[in-house]
């Protein structure tokens, strides 16, 4: 079933992932949409897990607008989550995003998180931290 599961990622990463990238300038300039293609979350003597977005209760597509300093999900719901962008770096040709985020009110589950995007193909990278946890998201990101 793992070797199945490890297949459908590795050819959803073949055929969506390029058609997702395009040639564009993802300095920040103007705001992007980003898919995540691929999330692991590891824990301490328990290994690491390949899984969904879903799977590690993270939306599948986001907005990032870095001018007003804000990623937005585009899950249809009442409420759109908002996170800010706290840190923003131009790091050898890769927009490189920072910030913390709290999570559930009365849950320890807060997280500190850095997103590098390559800012030519648009490639993206997240990785987030929390207690005794940790996450690496694979993604990609386009200009609508």
């Amino acid at each position: 079933m793992l070797k199945l599961k490890v297949t459908l990622l590795v050819l959803v990463c073949m055929f969506v992932a390029p058609g997702l990238t395009v040639a564009g300038d993802f300095d920040g300039s103007e705001p992007f949409l980003c898919a995540v293609i691929e999330a692991i979350e590891c824990l301490p003597g328990e290994g690491c897990d390949i899984g969904t977005p879903e799977s590690i209760n993270l939306p599948r597509f986001f907005k990032i607008n870095v001018k007003e300093k804000k990623i937005t999900t585009t899950r249809e719901s009442v409420e759109k989550e908002i996170t800010t962008i706290e840190r923003l770096e131009h790091i050898d040709g890769k927009l490189i995003i920072e910030g913390a985020q709290d999570g559930l009110e009365n849950v320890r589950d807060g997280l500190g998180w850095t997103m590098a995007i390559n800012e030519e193909s648009g490639e993206m990278v997240l990785t987030a931290a929390g207690d005794r946890v940790g996450f690496v998201v694979f993604g990609a990101c386009t200009i609508p």
